[in-house]
């Protein structure tokens, strides 16, 4: 009898611990335990042990009641308490006090029911209370070890010791850590009031990587904590390294989500001298959804100047992605009443969109816009447009293609282009360009088998192209007026070529190229006596012209080697190989006089002076045919030099082949119609790869066989019969580029992809040579990707200084009309180092040999500061003569809390 009251208080403890337990509530009631009659405790189960840990089958998890044989109860049986098996286990011992209804749990003791889960050095379970208690333990040198660890879902807290009731889900924390979206959170008191509310006291949040000594924090008297939402907290103070500072303020929200979402974009402020103070790049961000987004943004000059930004992005994968760009400042200098007040309002629009190849094979769009004022960049006071300032160009495309698959084969596409010259502000536009093209059809070839000989080989195609251009100003752009002069044509094209063999060595290749040419745009000329004058009169209305030519040329392959090493030798220049592929060409243009007409010039008297010539195709789009009979025979020379030479590898036994020449091309041609200088100019240009293909040069020149007289014009005589050499050099030019760094490899930057993106999408270049777009208060123009970061340096060996540089040298010569002169000579680089861990600087610069001066020159100093980061650019010299120093917390989440002085370029008279 007395084993068996034992077995019933054990079974019994069980029963009302995991009643008790339970997180749920019957019929939405806070119900008592009922306690069973000991008959029916006596058929209860007892606990499975597994691994040292009890695990209770949900089954008996039920509410035992009285049962009446004479009642039939109609009512359903009421649900399970727990959902869910409930398991608990510790290293050292489970100890359960019946007297005081306790259960104790020690040494990585451990909990888990559901979602939730608790492990800590010691747990006390109270079920009389419904509470938990979990703390550390301590050895025997008085050391705490075993911190518990408090997880529910996808929250995180680590507290010195704590106190969770399981039926109402509320606890009491102490010292608690947690983390948060990047954010540190440590709290002295934490009230868990449900699964999404926690109110903390003396809360210190920081993002440092150390959480027992942050380089700084925030201190907070109070603070509600929403996991994954937000931060709602009183008044903060920002201490460093544990000293306060004078930054305080009254409230406090940090947003938590780890979804896209909307809110404000914090501005930066300074002063300029012209436009006294300002805030830029403040607004707001809009979450539209998870395929687009809009952020506005907007600057503001306290003598009335401001601008607006609208940046938007969208991307669905596996079909499209593209950016969207508006920007647009107004612009006042001085002040209203002094003589050199002005107002200016500039724009710029970019548009980029790539579609996804594997999205639609057959039809693809694209774009790529980058329009506005001509003056936009030289003129703009934001930052970001720093590395765009020397732009002279604007171009724009964007094109819609399709292709229609069959025998033959149809490309169609719309192409609408754009181009602005920055300098003479003019305009060329084609809205929009058509073009259309059937594949190759061989008439003769067999149905099976190659295509022998020249019939065989005979094939032909058809294209059309159509296009609307205009051409206009910057300041007629979008305005009626700039449609007045467009020019409307389209050419008709069908080439008919063949290709054949011979005598095996010899290419030979003949085409004839028809083409009807159809214009909206035609003149009528003639001469006015009365006012003595060309009239040109302007026609609207189709028209058309038919050409046509024809050619043929021949050519080959010959290779060369020269060995230097005879069987047995083992030298390490092994062979050179030469490949040459010369050819001859020659060309017909028959002269279609028939579409010229002529109009006499006369004297006051009426008498003839002269005869006009004039076609009135003249102007068109595609302009007037040909009216000289031209016979022309083309020469040509390609050559590629390679050597083999003894791999560095011993283990390899092939030699390597190394590019000593990638091309080195001659080209000239003899008009056989001709009356006086028939030789055309001799243009030679070759380039190669140097340095592991680290360096790029390219040359060309060009060589004249006729020589000058005194006044410096060409003279049908030639060079060497006048005194001279063979061929006199009228031109020359040579560029290197040159790309290296630390790491040995052809990294161009150290530029982070979105910078790199800025930069080109505003028609810049993405090796810094022209500076680099800096907005220090924008972390998306300074992140690198994961993939570029740098790797930590090891404590066992001397610290790498990682460096890269960038190089571009240019120079052009002129001697066409005996000037004998440099006409431009150039060298450009940019270039960082880290001259420590935590240090680097950067340079944009080069000089200009032939005026003897710096060109536009930028520096960069950075400083990593651990959580913090401090930059600094300067432009010491040029127009946009200015500095920007900027200090702020790295983490996305506190980015906000920065500080950057500016000084503007000064007004320029």
């Amino acid at each position: 009898m007395h084993t068996n009251r034992i077995h019933i208080l054990f079974a019994l403890s069980f029963t009302v611990f995991i009643n008790t337990f339970s997180f749920a509530q019957v019929d939405g009631e806070d119900k008592s335990i009922e306690i069973p009659k000991e008959k029916e405790v006596e058929s209860i189960k007892p606990p499975t042990k597994v691994n040292d840990s009890i695990v209770i089958p949900v089954e008996e998890l039920i509410t035992i009641k009285e049962t009446d044989s004479t009642v039939t109860d109609s009512i359903k049986p009421k649900p399970a308490l727990l959902q869910a098996t409930v398991s608990y286990s510790a290293t050292d011992y489970n100890a359960f006090n019946r007297k005081e209804q306790k259960m104790y749990l020690y040494n990585e003791a451990k909990v888990n029911y559901t979602d939730m889960e608790i492990t800590a050095g010691t747990i006390v379970i109270d079920y009389s209370k419904n509470l938990i208690y979990a703390g550390r333990i301590k050895d025997t040198a008085g050391v705490y070890s075993q911190r518990p660890v408090f997880k529910q879902g996808d929250n995180l807290i680590e507290p010195d010791s704590m106190i969770f009731n399981f039926k109402n889900k509320k606890a009491i924390i102490f010292n608690s850590n947690t983390e948060q979206e990047g954010m540190k959170i440590r709290s002295e008191r934490s009230k868990k009031e449900n699964d999404s509310v926690y109110f903390l006291n003396k809360m210190r949040i920081t993002t440092a990587e150390s959480e027992e000594d942050p380089e700084y924090y925030f201190l907070i008297d109070k603070a509600k904590l929403v996991p994954n939402k937000k931060i709602v907290a009183s008044s903060a103070q920002m201490f460093i390294y544990d000293v306060p500072t004078p930054i305080v303020v009254p409230f406090a929200f940090f947003p938590l989500s780890k979804k896209q979402t909307s809110g404000v974009i914090f501005p930066s402020f300074g002063e300029q001298n012209d436009r006294g103070y300002f805030i830029q790049n403040g607004g707001y961000y809009f979450a539209i959804s998870d395929y687009v987004d809009l952020a506005v943004l907007g600057d503001y000059y306290t003598n009335g100047s401001y601008g607006l930004r609208l940046e938007n992005n969208y991307k669905k994968r596996y079909k499209y992605n593209g950016r969207l760009g508006f920007r647009y400042e107004n612009l006042i200098t001085s002040e209203r009443g002094f003589s050199d007040y002005a107002k200016n309002t500039i724009y710029n629009l970019r548009w980029s969109h790539s579609q996804d190849t594997k999205s639609n094979p057959n039809s693809r769009f694209s774009a790529s816009v980058n329009l506005g004022s001509s003056n936009y960049y030289q003129q703009s006071q934001n930052q970001i447009n720093t590395a765009s300032f020397l732009n002279n160009t604007l171009a724009s495309s964007v094109s819609y293609s399709k292709t229609f698959e069959g025998e033959p084969q149809v490309n169609v596409s719309l192409t609408a282009t754009h181009s602005q010259n920055t300098q003479t502000e003019e305009i060329n536009l084609t809205l929009p360009t058509l073009q259309a093209s059937v594949g190759r059809v061989y008439p003769f070839a067999p149905k099976t088998g190659s295509k022998k000989g020249i019939i065989q080989n005979i094939n032909l195609q058809y294209s059309v192209r159509g296009e609307n251009q205009i051409q206009t100003t910057d300041s007629l752009f979008f305005k009626s007026e700039m449609f007045d002069d467009a020019k409307i044509g389209m050419q008709h094209t069908i080439p008919v070529t063949t290709n054949f063999k011979v005598f095996n060595y010899f290419s030979v290749s003949a085409n004839a190229n028809f083409e009807e040419t159809w214009t909206l745009n035609t003149i009528d000329e003639y001469y006015d006596g009365e006012n003595s004058e060309v009239v040109t009169e302007d026609i609207t209305g189709l028209d058309a012209y038919r050409t046509y030519n024809f050619g043929a040329s021949i050519g080959t392959t010959v290779y060369g080697q020269f060995n230097f090493e005879k069987e047995g030798e083992d030298k390490k220049i092994k062979a050179i190989r030469h490949v040459m592929r010369p050819s001859i060409s020659y060309n017909v243009n028959p002269a279609f006089d028939k579409y010229y007409d002529s109009y006499e010039v006369t004297d006051i008297n009426g008498e003839s002076i002269s005869e006009n010539e004039f076609s009135r195709f003249e102007g068109s789009l595609f302009g007037a045919p040909n009216k000289t009979y031209s016979s022309s025979i083309g020469l040509s020379l390609s050559n590629n030099i390679e050597a083999k030479v003894r791999d560095k590898d011993s283990t390899k036994t092939e030699p390597k082949k190394i590019i000593l020449l990638n091309n080195l091309n001659f080209s000239t041609s003899y008009n056989l119609a001709g009356d006086s200088l028939r030789f055309s100019p001799v243009r030679m240009s070759g380039g190669t790869q140097l340095f592991d293909n680290k360096m790029n040069v390219n040359f060309g020149a060009t060589l004249d066989p006729y020589a000058l007289d005194n006044n410096n014009t060409k003279i049908d005589e030639f060079n060497i019969s006048n005194g001279g050499s063979l061929f006199r050099l009228t031109s020359a030019n040579l560029t290197l580029g040159y790309s290296l760094n630390s790491k040995g490899n052809d990294r161009k930057s150290n530029t982070s992809d979105r910078s790199r993106t800025e930069t080109l999408d505003s028609g810049g270049r993405d090796d810094d040579l022209f500076g680099r777009s800096q907005d220090f208060a924008d972390q998306r123009y300074d992140e690198k990707e994961d993939d570029e970061k740098d790797e930590e340096p090891s404590d066992f060996y001397n610290y790498s200084v990682p460096w890269n540089l960038r190089l571009a040298y240019a120079v052009n010569y002129s001697n066409s009309q005996r000037q004998n002169e440099i006409s431009s000579h150039s060298l450009m680089f940019s270039g960082d180092i880290e001259v420590s861990p935590k240090w680097s600087i950067g340079a944009s610069s080069g000089y200009d040999f032939k005026n003897q001066g710096f060109s536009y020159t930028q520096l960069r100093f950075g400083r990593d500061l651990m959580s913090w980061r401090m930059d600094f650019s300067w432009i010491p010299f040029s127009s946009r003569s200015s500095w920007n120093f900027f200090i702020g917390i790295k983490s996305s989440i506190l980015k906000d809390l920065k500080y950057e002085k500016r000084l503007q370029p000064d007004q320029q008279l």
